[in-house]
């Protein structure tokens, strides 16, 4: 990509304050860039069909649409802009999944200052970023086809039966009733299974299901 001035720059995150501070930090280190920041999916797809961009920097769970959506819609409409996941999601899990997805690069939202803008520069000059964990992933992978497991293989049958059920947006009553057992016992499997998925959110467990399932 090589490092062109007046770089165009949207970043796509449903919390204003994640995007104001991957935005404070692209101004320290590209201060010619120009940034447009969006919160829903939605509102990316109207800018990427009005605006040349350089990269796209973007949450996985937002509003709106889904991250492969996003991925297919970005490769239809500007084929050469790069695509830089930036989520809470375990990196050792997730981020082989998005980058066979078509994304060029996967940050943490745990990342250190220093990886944060390493990534950016990387993504800036040479169009593409991974971890040191997921390079070395990728080379396990290239070597004898293996990958970190499906996460859904550490739940118990009982607290996969209770994922899908709240992906399918049933509450916590509905569930318990259909199951016969306490709401309470529900809740507890709910906390449960987020903590071995290492989610906080419905939006992120059905995001998983998808990949994974």
């Amino acid at each position: 990509m090589g490092l062109k001035t007046n770089v165009r720059i949207i970043v796509a995150d449903d919390h204003g304050i994640v995007r104001m501070g991957l935005i404070q930090t692209i101004q320290r280190l590209r201060p010619d860039a120009i940034i447009i920041e969006v919160e829903d999916f939605k509102s990316l797809y109207k800018v990427i069909l009005k605006e040349e961009l350089d990269l796209a920097i973007m949450d996985v769970n937002m509003p709106n649409g889904s991250v492969q959506e996003a991925i297919d819609y970005i490769k239809v409409h500007q084929p050469n802009l790069r695509i830089l996941i930036f989520s809470s999601q375990d990196e050792e899990v997730y981020a082989m999944r998005y980058l066979k997805m078509g994304a060029d690069g996967y940050l943490s939202k745990q990342s250190s200052n220093a990886i944060v803008e390493t990534a950016l520069m990387a993504m800036l000059s040479i169009g593409r970023f991974a971890s040191d964990n997921v390079k070395e992933a990728m080379f396990l992978e290239s070597i004898n086809g293996t990958t970190k497991s499906n996460p859904f293989e550490a739940l118990s049958d009982r607290e996969l039966q209770i994922a899908n059920k709240l992906a399918e947006g049933l509450p916590l009553k509905e569930i318990s009733n259909q199951l016969n057992l306490h709401s309470s016992t529900i809740s507890t499997y709910k906390n449960r299974l987020f903590e071995k998925l290492k989610i906080r959110s419905i939006p992120e467990l059905v995001e998983i299901l998808r990949l994974y399932n």
